[in-house]
């Protein structure tokens, strides 16, 4: 990713970004062992994994790396709000990261800001906190990302996970971001809780 490729106000602070690969998977869930459903579920999954600028070496300044990744986030969201059918049919999402042995969990935490503001954006900004989950691992590690419903974070029933795994990152030099969404809560959901159609305070919990 160049410079050419970010929005105006972030050009400035870009670090180029060497995107060895990405990957895009949905899951389609019919049913939990319980009544299949009318409308299948669907997670997805969108992954991109890059080169780490500051593997082997402590870096004090983070911050214009974390800028330059907002158009990464807004790019993997599009992608993947197209697999599941557009931004209409989204009720739950999150993201996660997984940093190579060389880098440090503070070089995947950019992704909090970067990729989570960058979903939002695409999503028309709704107001619940985007849940994470981030590690250090190598090849074939797989991070299980928590998945919460866009609008409010006590709506139980969209309390869930999706994988986030590729079998060749990441290696010790890279980090892989990832976003995570889903057209539903889990199937069968009956604890309980605040439900998604009660949702009326709008500030991003009720």
């Amino acid at each position: 990713m160049s410079s050419q490729d970010l929005s105006p106000q972030d050009a400035s602070q870009d670090i180029s970004h060497d995107i060895r690969k990405t990957a895009l998977s949905v899951e389609t869930i019919w049913h939990e062992r319980g009544p299949r459903l009318e409308k299948p579920l669907l997670v997805g999954t969108a992954i991109a994994v890059i080169r780490n600028p500051f593997s082997g070496r402590f870096e004090p300044d983070l911050m214009p790396f974390q800028a330059s990744l907002r158009e990464l986030g807004r790019e993997l969201a599009t992608r993947l709000i197209a697999q599941l059918g557009g931004a209409a049919q989204i009720e739950a999402y999150g993201k996660g990261i997984i940093v190579g042995e060389d880098g440090e969990l503070e070089h995947g935490a950019v992704w909090h800001e970067a990729g989570g503001q960058g979903m939002r954006e695409v999503l028309g900004q709704p107001k619940a906190i985007v849940p994470a989950a981030k590690t250090i691992g190598g090849p074939g590690t797989r991070l299980m990302v928590p998945l919460g419903h866009i609008h409010a974070a006590y709506v139980r029933s969209h309390f869930g996970t999706a994988e986030m795994t590729l079998w060749d990152s990441s290696r010790r030099d890279e980090i892989a971001f990832g976003l995570v969404m889903a057209t539903g809560g889990r199937p069968h959901a009956r604890i309980g809780g605040l439900a998604a159609s009660a949702i009326s305070v709008h500030d991003g919990q009720r």
